[in-house]
């Protein structure tokens, strides 16, 4: 029986696809809303409403960079930082919670945060855009 070869850049190409792609579709319907539900979210944490329109870059343009393989970790950072306010603006109480199903209440963000960082220490891997 032939073993699978192990392909890192592949498995790191489907982890940038994942992670981002799902973050789009979460991003779009944030765009679609006008991100009301995320600017009231910084007026009750005490930030300007401003703020709240740094999901769009974290939600939607950092994660087609990651898909595309352009400055990619410099995009996973920023959707890292992204997924950092949103737990500690929105989700702060969920932290330690589960939800209805007996799972991690926050596991959709902690996917976007901690794949995102993933994305950081590992790179893009050579399908990417910008390969040297």
């Amino acid at each position: 029986m032939k073993t699978i070869e192990k392909n890192t850049d592949f498995g790191i190409l489907i982890l940038r696809v994942l992670v981002a792609g799902l973050l789009i579709f979460h991003g779009i319907g944030n765009l679609l809303n006008g991100y009301t539900f995320i600017k009231g979210m910084m007026i009750q944490s005490g930030l300007p409403e401003f703020i709240g329109y740094g999901a769009f870059f974290g939600e939607i343009v950092a994660p087609l960079l990651i898909i595309i393989g352009y400055k990619e970790r410099l995009a996973s950072l920023f959707v890292a930082l992204t997924m950092l306010i949103a737990i500690l603006t929105t989700h702060v109480n969920e932290i330690f919670a589960l939800n209805q199903f007996g799972g991690w209440a926050i596991e959709l963000q902690a996917l976007y945060l901690f794949g995102a960082i993933a994305i950081f220490f590992t790179g893009g891997g050579k399908y990417v855009l910008s390969n040297k």
